[in-house]
């Protein structure tokens, strides 16, 4: 079983910075208001949580890196791990979320 979240139809087209008090829709603000309590769900219920980038404008690194990069230090659970990340529009971004989220687990930011 999965639960399944798509970025620009279940948060916002149009993500923002790093952090909240940079403007709306921010990494940090898409963890803890999204993220965290869907990873939470998935780990209490033992479904798979699969976040879909597609159809949004454009992802910059910091609202990523923030997301999920800071799911994976708050957390420092390293289920984050099994999140799916899944982009036909731009793939490359997938390995890019997986390294912020080692990085994390693994003390390098």
């Amino acid at each position: 079983m999965e639960r399944i979240i798509n970025i620009a139809n279940d948060y916002t087209k149009t993500p923002g910075g790093r952090h909240v008090n940079e403007g709306k829709y921010s990494g940090e603000d898409f963890r803890e208001t999204v993220l965290r309590p869907a990873f939470n769900e998935s780990v209490q219920n033992g479904i798979t949580l699969v976040i879909n980038l597609d159809g949004g404008f454009g992802y910059g690194s910091s609202f990523l890196e923030e997301a999920f990069g800071g799911l994976a230090r708050t957390t420092r659970d390293k289920r984050i791990l099994g999140i799916k990340i899944i982009s036909d529009e731009e793939p490359r971004l997938v390995d890019d979320i997986k390294q912020y989220m080692e990085d994390a687990l693994n003390g390098k930011k």
